[in-house]
């Protein structure tokens, strides 16, 4: 069963992580104490986590954390404003990035420590 966006809003301000904007299903949040955005998608039982492609070499990492799965490809928005752009039907690009979901609140915990030290070069 996967982690609702309420509870997901609620885990992610409990680790600190600050939240910028919030665009149509997009909210940006900054990781704590670095300047390292993530993007929530979604609302209700559909949700999920964006973080930048460059990750994409730690999915391997990421993804065998107990209760995370990687949604296969890339996810696009327009909001995702801080990400790179990627030309694929339209001429300007498409911001995109890598997207999680979670099983639990501690799946979010243990997925955004990782990340976190990963960044910290961990």
């Amino acid at each position: 069963m996967a982690i609702e966006h309420s509870e997901l809003m609620a885990e992610l301000s409990s680790l600190n992580c600050r939240t910028n904007f919030t665009i149509k299903k997009i909210t940006e949040y900054m990781l704590p104490e670095l300047k390292e955005p993530i993007y929530l998608h979604g609302a209700d039982k559909d949700c999920q986590l964006v973080i930048r492609p460059a990750y994409e070499v730690f999915l391997a990492d990421l993804s065998e954390l107990e209760g995370v799965k990687h949604k296969e490809g890339y996810f696009h928005n327009n909001e995702m404003t801080r990400f790179p752009k990627r030309v694929q039907k339209s001429l300007n690009g498409i911001h995109y990035g890598l997207a999680f979901k979670f099983s639990d609140k501690e799946a979010v915990k243990r997925f955004i420590n990782r990340l976190i030290s990963i960044i910290n070069g961990g």
